[in-house]
């Protein structure tokens, strides 16, 4: 919970850091653009029981290191949380609204649920923050994955059905809206996740349909490489959709989705980037075409040779995960992702998850530097969105990863303040 010794040391954080350098004015960006903060509704929320992930995070065998349980508690703090991010001086508030929660049964949508992620959106804009509403990040109902998920043909009209409910409720508030986050995550981790963690995914999903009765259970992100193509394809469609459901209730609401991206870069004769860049992005990408905007989430990136992915560079500055500290690759994917789809950017998700503060200080000035000389090269960036607000529920690796402006205890759920949040504030304050 906020104390008032947090936004004290705000405060005094802010001032101790001095006034933030100017930009130069090519590489400034307008006076609308969009300084935010993002989080996930199944990582801050809690209990999110009518969910796929929940059922699955507490059953044997399971690839989490930890279920959620109350997680950050921000179903019941979330009015605390906006106010993190206004203390910030932010203008824009990235989170999601949980399809587990507003249609927790086939057909029955709760109008309570709907009310309460109503009364978060009048929330942000009572505080000058944007809101900027992901209608599905990762988690889905219980009966929808047991249905066989993005799997089954019939999930793009179920998702439609779930995208024009949300709008209606609210939409006509939002400032933009995201289908999806990350539909592409699990092809982009073909190359990182070795066989022993698929082969515990395939063996979590074998026995959630065993314990359900059902034929087949899929999660978007917990799945065996086996159930991979299908789900891609059904969540390509789900996407296009849900963008004609959200349009078809609101005609000029901006709407895209998100893409993990990594900085790809070739090293050598024969570097299999391209090949890597065509099969995690293309037609993603391609479909983003018809969005209006791209939402770009980047972490890393990754030197490829031309037999797979080289290991980062001697002495680079690593996390304690060992991925390399590299931040301006933030530039090289928003670079990318608006060269092949041709809509603008917006930053959904930058950051750098590290219990040394000083590493994330240091990680983000020089990232939106990056961003900064992509904008002056032309390239249309809507806004910044820093992953994340708090210290969350990181999906398989529990509550281990810190990727928070603020952390959290997750025992009496207090926040607190860290100093590289001073070190965003004085960028968006300058």
């Amino acid at each position: 919970m906020i104390t008032r010794r947090s936004l004290l040391a705000l405060a005094a954080a802010s001032a101790a850091a001095g006034p933030a350098r100017a930009a130069s004015p090519a590489a400034a960006p307008a006076r609308d653009f969009l300084w935010g903060a993002s989080t996930a509704p199944h990582q801050i929320e809690g209990n999110n029981t009518a969910s796929d992930l929940w059922f699955i995070e507490n059953q044997q065998p399971s690839i989490f290191r930890a279920p959620s349980g109350d997680a950050c508690n921000s179903f019941a703090l979330w009015e605390e949380d906006l106010e993190l991010a206004r203390a910030l001086g932010l203008n824009c508030y990235r989170f999601g609204v949980e399809w587990a929660r507003i249609e927790p049964v086939r057909g029955r949508f709760s109008q309570a649920m709907l009310d309460h992620y109503a009364r978060l959106v009048d929330g942000c804009l009572a505080r000058g923050l944007a809101p900027v509403v992901t209608f599905n990040h990762f988690t889905a109902p219980l009966w929808f994955s047991a249905m066989g998920g993005w799997t089954s043909p019939e999930a793009p009209a179920l998702f439609a059905r779930y995208c024009a409910e949300v709008a209606r409720a609210f939409g006509d508030r939002i400032a933009h809206a995201l289908t999806l986050n990350e539909p592409n995550l699990m092809r982009v981790l073909t190359h990182r996740l070795p066989p022993q963690v698929w082969q515990i995914q395939t063996l979590t999903n074998q026995r959630a349909a065993e314990r359900l009765n059902v034929p087949r259970f899929v999660c978007a992100n917990v799945m065996g490489l086996e159930d991979l193509p299908e789900m891609e394809a059904g969540m390509l469609a789900g996407h296009k959709a849900g963008r004609a459901a959200i349009r078809s209730v609101r005609a000029d609401l901006s709407v895209g989705l998100s893409l993990a991206m990594i900085d790809d870069q070739a090293e050598g004769a024969g570097s299999m980037r391209d090949a890597v860049r065509a099969a995690c992005y293309d037609s993603w990408l391609e479909a983003a075409q018809a969005d209006d905007f791209i939402g770009v989430q980047t972490y890393e990136r990754l030197r490829w040779g031309k037999d797979g992915p080289l290991p980062p560079p001697a002495g680079a500055p690593l996390t304690e995960a060992g991925v390399e500290v590299w931040p301006r690759a933030l530039e090289g994917t928003v670079r990318y992702a608006h060269a092949r789809a041709g809509v603008p950017v917006l930053v959904t998700e930058n950051g750098i998850g590290t219990s040394d503060d000083n590493l994330r200080a240091r990680f983000l000035p020089e990232a939106i530097a990056g961003l900064r000389a992509a904008m002056a090269d032309g390239v249309p960036v809507l806004g910044y969105c820093v992953w994340s607000l708090l210290d969350n529920f990181e999906w398989i690796s529990g509550y281990g990863p810190k990727y928070g402006l603020y952390a959290v205890d997750f025992e009496t759920f207090e926040r607190r303040i860290r100093p590289s949040a001073a070190v965003y504030a004085g960028i968006v304050r300058g």
